[in-house]
């Protein structure tokens, strides 16, 4: 009974319309290009992000820095997101310069305080730690699935776009009809 009602759109009615036939083709066409889409576009998404969260791992490093100063305690520590505020910080880079940079502290650090932080190959800091390899693979699954229905969208869209038109003309054939039949 299920493999008879799964071809339904395709069983011979003397009622079906060129329109009806046409539906039942693209729900199932639109479908196919949705998973091949899907098929296509999610692993080069996944692997590129991959690639990009593995770059991170390898470029940044951590590094200790210290406060050039007191951090300041205003009132941009009460109105930061997070109670940090912005403050200068000496490091030395990989290739063994000192380096000077501003970053986000907590308000109550004093003057040489130890602050770890991130920089990349060149020395530069970097606001965030790199992304870890469960975290990474979890993110680029997320990205692939969201660029897979991105994706799709334009497909399905157009698929709805059919079908709608398709019911215009379905009912304009029947509006014509029913003013033959309507009278009598």
């Amino acid at each position: 009974m299920s493999g008879k009602r799964h071809l339904w759109r395709w069983r011979s009615n003397p009622l079906r319309r060129r329109e009806d036939v046409l539906e039942a083709w693209i729900v199932p066409a639109v479908w196919a290009v949705v998973v091949l889409v899907g098929l296509v576009v999610a692993p080069l998404v996944f692997r590129s992000a991959e690639h990009r969260f593995a770059e991170q791992r390898a470029q940044r490093h951590p590094v200790q820095a210290v406060l050039v100063a007191d951090a300041p305690q205003d009132i941009a520590a009460r109105w930061s997101a997070d109670g940090r505020v912005r403050d200068t910080v000496r490091w030395v880079a990989p290739d063994g310069t000192p380096r000077t940079g501003h970053t986000l502290v907590d308000p109550s650090l004093p003057r040489g305080a130890t602050v770890h932080l991130w920089q990349d190959g060149r020395g530069r800091l970097v606001t965030t730690a790199p992304t870890g390899l469960a975290e990474g693979r979890i993110e680029a699954g997320l990205l692939a699935a969201g660029a897979a229905l991105v994706a799709a969208a334009p497909v399905l869209g157009a698929g709805a776009l059919a079908r709608a038109r398709l019911d215009r003309r379905r009912l304009a054939l029947w509006d014509r009809e029913w003013d033959l039949v309507g009278p009598r």
